[in-house]
């Protein structure tokens, strides 16, 4: 069949990647896909919002399957749009990405049904968060109820910075419509991990989890953003903790949101911490994380369409994992998170060893075939070892080769797991 892959960045790179070494595809194609997907699909200049174009592409081209990459284009109701043209879509409803398009909806179904996660209240008036900030202290954590790319979430650690951060949201309208509802929430101590799942229903799959490194600089230092690093297994949290949060969070809210009248179908991103009265949920995303993806993919034997197919038809697909571990290093423009340049020259990647996997996420050609920057969060470079730390290796000598001018990386991504900083 053919497959289409809808997006731009490095997770749909990956999705492409895996996708076209399926033995059932013929051809893979990405929309509107980025200048380093060549090696595995056929970019289409077809925005991810262009509706018609995208289904009536589907219908010309004889796609058998289309995958939806980024949670916009799921929120605007891209799925919806498939389903209602009988065609075949892995990504939710409109209604149930709800659960990633607002913090405040997200929060409400897990009080109701009873899904461990930070106390909270939601706000739309400065003065009433301001007062409750005032009451429960710092550290706390405030959140754009909307999408804001990974970048609506602070964790302030001082009443005047949580105070700063409701006037930026809530007064100065810093991501616009997004932060015109913040949700306050406590502050929890623990080991952040990401738990992915395949859903339909509640039929679900889990995938191996994997440890993102959302601050921009070295010792989780620097704003939050999109994801500077990523790595997989994360030896630190225990199989029992896995099971406990498979029971406790995904299966329930998979459950909770078909009873809402939201089923959901696709992949299930639970941003979770495990403290020490067990798992509790950060944040739900209605698809595949980036950059956990470019790290849990590589790792994955069994054939993703081949899964995806049985999860559409009703079964419940067994998968195969490589015992290996990956460790992913972001590569962004400096500035990123905030205001970052745009349209330098990037280094050839040619003389980078071929095992490293790069997955491609702000890049364009130009008429040179130079690859230039055309976003905050450029590459992922990607490596597989016996250990985490063969792994670390493996990807940072590789990219200390190159001189990454105008461009930033951290240096210690992996390193709580291999230094064994976090109790186990």
């Amino acid at each position: 069949m053919n497959v289409l892959v809808i997006g731009r960045g490095g997770r749909e790179h990956a999705i492409c990647r895996k996708v076209s070494e399926s033995p059932l595809v013929e051809q893979v194609f990405a929309a509107p896909g980025n200048a380093g997907m060549s090696d595995c699909a056929t970019c289409i200049e077809i925005n991810e919002h262009e509706q018609d174009q995208l289904v009536e592409f589907a219908k010309q081209n004889d796609i058998g399957l289309t995958i939806i990459g980024p949670e916009v284009p799921l929120l605007e109701g891209l799925a919806n749009r498939f389903r209602a043209e009988s065609l075949l879509v892995f990504g939710p409803n409109k209604e149930a990405a709800e659960i990633e398009g607002s913090k405040s909806f997200a929060k409400s179904l897990m009080k109701k049904y009873q899904i461990p996660t930070a106390e909270y209240e939601v706000f739309t008036e400065f003065d009433q968060a301001k007062d409750y900030v005032l009451e429960k202290g710092a550290p706390i954590v405030i959140k754009a109820d909307g999408l804001a790319a990974g970048k609506g979430v602070v964790v302030a650690n001082t009443i005047e910075e949580a105070v700063s951060t409701l006037e930026e949201f809530l007064l100065q309208n810093k991501f616009g419509s997004s932060s015109a509802k913040v949700v306050v929430e406590e502050f929890l101590e623990g080991e952040e991990f990401s738990f992915m799942a395949f859903v339909n229903g509640t039929n679900l799959v889990p995938l191996e989890i994997a440890q993102d490194h959302k601050r921009a600089f070295d010792g989780d230092q620097g704003p939050n953003t999109g994801g500077m690093g990523a790595y997989s297994p994360v030896p630190f949290i225990s199989q029992d903790t896995i099971h406990q949060a498979y029971e406790t969070i995904l299966k329930p809210v998979t459950e909770a949101l078909v009873l809402e009248n939201r089923s959901f179908t696709g992949i299930l991103y639970a941003g979770l911490i495990h403290t020490a009265s067990g798992p509790k949920v950060i944040e739900f995303n209605a698809r595949f994380g980036d950059p956990e993806t470019q790290v849990v993919l590589p790792r994955m034997e069994s054939d993703l369409v081949e899964v995806i197919l049985q999860l559409l038809n009703g079964e419940t697909p067994i998968i195969e994992w490589d015992d290996e571990a990956v460790l992913g290093v972001v590569i962004a423009a400096n500035g990123y998170p905030e205001s970052y340049q745009k349209g330098f020259v990037l280094p050839a990647c040619e003389s980078i060893d071929q095992n490293v996997l790069l997955f491609h996420a702000g890049t364009v050609k130009n008429d040179k075939g130079e690859l230039l920057a055309n976003g905050g969060r450029l590459l992922l470079a990607a490596a597989r070892g016996k250990t985490l730390a063969d792994a670390q290796s493996n990807v940072y000598k590789e990219l200390e080769k190159l001189n990454w001018e105008n461009c930033f990386y951290r240096k210690d991504i992996g390193n709580r797991a291999i230094n064994h900083s976090v109790v186990k």
